[in-house]
Parts: structure tokens; sequence; C-alpha cells
């Protein structure tokens, strides 16, 4: 199995950024604006991402303020069964973000798209944080056009 992993440092406390990550309003601030669903744990969270469909996640964790894990449960073929986790940790006056996007079954050109498109977003999250205005997907801004 393949994964994508990126790591952001965030002037934010990890409480702070936990929130980001586990709440709807959060969530719809720094990676889509069509989000819902519930986002405690347990519960499922819907991500619209215009007329590349959408991604339904299931919550599988929401440790305050250390990890946050969802599981894929409908969208993309590829993403199907992937996990997606954040772990949380302080370093001074910044959160580290450590991301993954696990289980991956083979590199393709989609995968590699994706690992683009995840960190356009985790830097969406630290603008989010740091300035108070994220910049959550928009069908007009895209940095590929793998067939996804």
């Amino acid at each position: 199995m393949l994964d994508i992993s990126h790591r952001v440092a965030v002037k934010s406390s990890p409480a702070a950024t936990h929130q980001a990550l586990t709440t709807i309003e959060g969530i719809a601030g720094w990676l889509t604006t069509d989000t819902r669903g519930d986002s405690s744990a347990g519960g499922a969270i819907e991500l619209g991402f215009g007329s590349r469909g959408s991604v339904q996640l299931e919550v599988l964790e929401g440790e305050p303020p250390k990890r946050v894990a969802w599981e894929v449960v409908r969208g993309p073929a590829e993403w199907l069964g992937t996990r997606v986790a954040f772990e949380l940790c302080q370093e001074g006056a910044a959160t580290i973000v450590q991301f993954k996007h696990e289980g991956w079954k083979e590199t393709s050109e989609f995968m590699q798209h994706c690992s683009t498109q995840w960190a356009a977003f985790l830097m969406s999250m630290k603008l989010l944080l740091e300035t108070g205005c994220g910049s959550p997907f928009s069908p007009e801004v895209q940095t590929s056009n793998a067939g996804h």
C-alpha cells in the first residue's frame, strides 16, 4: 500500500487546529464550502466538489487535540477504503500537522493529482488558521485535468 504524506507547521494552537479538522464549519473553511454531515466520531461527512462529484468520509476518530482520522466510504474508486489522518503536535508556537492519505493500491496520475490537491488544501487550512480566511475548493481553480 502507498501513502500520500505532507507536513505543515501552522501558527495556531492544537485545539484550534483540531477544531478546523473536526467541525463542519471548520472543514468548509479550508477544504470545500460544500461540506455537510456529522463530524463526530462514527458520523459521516459529505464533501462536494462540483462537477467532479463528491466524497463521503466516515469519521473514525477525533481525539482532541491530537488526532483526526477519516475513512473514504464513497467517492473515486481509487479512494475507496483509503484513510485520511491528521496527527497534531505542538512545537513552540506552532502546531505541526502530519497528514497522510494512506492505503493507495498503486501510484497513478490520479494519486499525483490528489497529492497536489491535498498540499493546496493543507495550505488553505494554514491560511484559515493564521489569517481567518482559507481558500477552499472552487470549481474555477484546477491544478490538473487528470480525468477526475
